[in-house]
């Protein structure tokens, strides 16, 4: 085991210590979430601070960052360097004499030019750039401190920047140049439903054929204010005889998709599971459930949580497959997917260790194609770069996983929900092993989500994924 870190200490120079010429540095290269972090702190949301196009214009010569950065980081070495804790700040004048921009390191110095009454200095402050360019320049007047402090350097806590929606919004990006995907949208007699299906439709995500009672769905769009002119409406006089119908559109060819509208998810999955008239293949269906996870840097897929209550082996591997077709067409080149447990080794005594040994065994064979597998893995062993180093896995997925698979529909739901609810994720999802991709929103997503779910079925639809029979 490697001997633990020396202690950092942080420690002050008293008046009585500090003479004309003390100086002190410190040097910071400027990052874009240092401005985010600045612009969230003060509000200052700027163009000129915050828009890096905006600030190349003419009028601003690339002045991306705020004057007060550098003033903070004045501060910090009054504060911490010289004179350090204790020091009170009375004022400061400062100069700013050439443009800050993203990657630049700029070098702070303060230097005690002269010692006053009561303890009070003044000390000339100067920023330079990588360049030795002078970007500002002042004065600081300060009170020092007395006595003497010597305490641990305290670590700040890490900081997650993150922007709602900002993966979904790169998703939907993706679909800028694909054809819309004609799809059969199920009972949308709601208002949330409806805009949803139209939104998707005036982004050119989907050309929506709307499968209900037509009445309730005219009187949904008057509720959202909504025009259905140049929309095909299908009639079926409830929800039940709307999903027959949508799902008789997908054999008949007129549809390649379905998404579903204000019914329940049991409805619309009987209609499609049904021996005779629905949409089987020899694959089974699975739903893959795509968030955007504030402290997580990548969309993580999380598998299965809306249509297999206790997979078996046999259809765990089609649950991963479906899971790894889809990270593959959304750009993933080699989807890294968790198999998950409760622990990371394989206890003869937890079924799920077992399926995660034979699921990984089985992509060593070939039977699963197109992703990387690791498990049994720990939920925090999946996810957490420290929660690996921690226990010393040594694992091309962990920490990093693309794709987390649950060892039944319970745990993956409480999972994604956790995620939602606790911290904060965006939800997209959708079902695959059928004929055709089922776009299966939620009364609770917001509008981005249903745009990013029917985004989902847009990719997969065109990057045609050769695993499905």
């Amino acid at each position: 085991m490697s001997a633990p870190e020396p202690m950092q200490y942080i420690e002050n120079k008293t008046y009585a210590e500090i003479a004309v010429g003390d100086h002190a540095e410190l040097t910071r290269t400027l990052k874009p979430q240092d401005i985010e972090l600045f612009a969230v702190m003060s509000g200052d949301v700027n163009p000129a601070h915050v828009d890096a196009e905006y600030a190349k214009s003419d009028m601003f010569h690339g002045v991306i960052a705020h004057g007060m950065w550098g003033g903070a980081l004045i501060s910090a070495v009054l504060g911490t360097e010289l004179p350090g804790p204790g020091t009170i700040f009375l004022n400061q004048s400062l100069t700013f004499e050439a443009p800050v921009g993203l990657g630049d390191t700029v070098t702070v110095r303060v230097e005690v030019t002269e010692k006053l009454e009561k303890d009070r200095l003044l000390l000339a402050c100067t920023c330079l750039n990588q360049d030795g360019r002078s970007v500002i320049e002042g004065v600081a007047r300060v009170i020092a401190p007395r006595e003497k402090v010597r305490r641990p350097r305290v670590v700040l806590p890490e900081v997650h920047l993150h922007v709602q929606g900002a993966q979904y919004a790169r998703l939907i990006a993706a679909t800028e140049d694909l054809e819309p995907v004609r799809t059969a949208v199920v009972h949308p007699c709601d208002a949330l439903s409806l805009s949803g299906a139209l939104e998707a439709s005036r982004q050119g995500i989907i050309l929506p054929v709307l499968v209900g009672p037509k009445a309730k769905i005219e009187a949904a769009a008057q509720e959202a204010g909504l025009s259905l002119k140049g929309f095909e409406v299908v009639n079926a006089p409830h929800s039940h005889a709307a999903a027959l119908a949508a799902v008789a559109l997908v054999r008949a060819g007129t549809v390649d998709a379905l998404m579903k509208g204000a019914l329940h998810t049991d409805e619309l999955m009987e209609a499609i599971v049904d021996t005779t008239l629905g949409l089987r293949t020899e694959r089974r269906m699975s739903h893959v459930y795509v968030l955007d996870v504030p402290t997580y840097p990548k969309p993580l897929l999380i598998t299965d949580a809306a249509i297999n209550i206790y997979p078996d082996l046999r259809v765990k591997r089609d649950i991963v497959q479906n899971a790894i077709d889809l990270a593959l067409a959304l750009g993933t080149p080699l989807p890294k997917v968790a198999i998950l447990s409760a622990v990371e080794t394989v206890n003869p005594r937890i079924t799920s260790t077992l399926d995660a040994a034979a699921l990984c065994k089985m992509a060593d064979r070939g039977q699963i194609t197109g992703g990387l597998l690791d498990g049994p893995l720990a939920f925090d062993n999946a996810i957490s770069p420290v929660a690996v180093a921690a226990k010393g896995i040594v694992s091309d997925v962990a920490g990093i996983a693309d794709i987390l698979v649950a060892p039944d529909l319970e745990a993956a739901n409480m999972m994604a929900k956790q995620l939602i609810y606790l911290a904060g994720a965006d939800a997209a999802g959708i079902v695959l092993g059928a004929r055709v991709p089922i776009i299966l929103t939620s009364r609770a997503d917001s509008t981005v989500s249903r745009l990013a779910s029917c985004a989902l079925a847009q990719l997969f639809i065109n990057h045609q994924p050769s695993t499905l029979p």
